[in-house]
């Protein structure tokens, strides 16, 4: 087993050394998070450790994408791709489903989604075939869609994944639109705030 960073093995108890281990490939979290977690959950009440540990695997299990959009979901379809009041012309287009929920945030979009569920990064091993790029393109041959809105991360590898989209999507003669620049460059829309965002929604430009 490999252990975290500046923790002596020795130290601690072999079941504990393995959840921070585990803990610590989690994004976002370091050894010295991992290891606080860790003892936190020690001194928890079972139960309570049982519900979390019940949450995790019950996620994992019953959690699925949605046929029609591939935001997670736990039915067939979203309750987005539902909801007849949604505007079927439009539909935007983003990186992961987290993107979904800050744009659903600013309350300014009304349309519908589709999940690429990563973006271009040809140094990591993630090209076309691993985006949900095909499917994007079967929708707007079948459904009455006027409108595309590329919501790429304005960073490197989402204005790579946006031009590679726009070459797919000019021979079908939609309007394609992009969100506007108030968006600081390298950031994740995930972490923008809703006015910002909202903004971006409101001034998008023809692509």
């Amino acid at each position: 087993m490999t252990y975290p960073e500046d923790l002596e093995p020795s130290l601690v108890a072999e079941p504990v050394a393995r959840l921070i281990t585990e803990l610590s490939r989690l994004p976002g979290i370091g050894p010295k998070t991992a290891s606080r977690l860790t003892f936190f959950l020690l001194r928890s009440k079972a139960d309570q450790v049982r519900t979390l540990a019940q949450a995790i695997l019950e996620m994992r299990e019953q959690v699925r994408l949605c046929e029609r959009c591939f935001q997670i979901t736990v039915q067939e379809f979203c309750p987005i791709c539902l909801n007849p009041k949604r505007d079927q012309s439009k539909i935007c287009v983003i990186e992961e489903p987290l993107d979904l929920l800050a744009i659903e945030r600013t309350n300014q979009y009304r349309g519908l989604y589709h999940v690429l569920h990563g973006h271009l990064a040809p140094l990591q091993g993630i090209y076309r075939e691993h985006l949900k790029i095909d499917a994007l393109l079967a929708r707007l041959r079948t459904e009455p869609i006027e409108e595309v809105i590329l919501a790429m991360n304005p960073n490197t590898e989402g204005e790579a994944t946006a031009f590679l989209l726009l070459r797919d999507l000019t021979p079908l003669g939609l309007r394609v639109t992009r969100l506007a620049r108030g968006l600081p460059t390298g950031g994740d829309l995930e972490w923008a705030d809703a006015d910002t965002l909202g903004a971006a929604l409101e001034g998008r430009r023809e692509y």
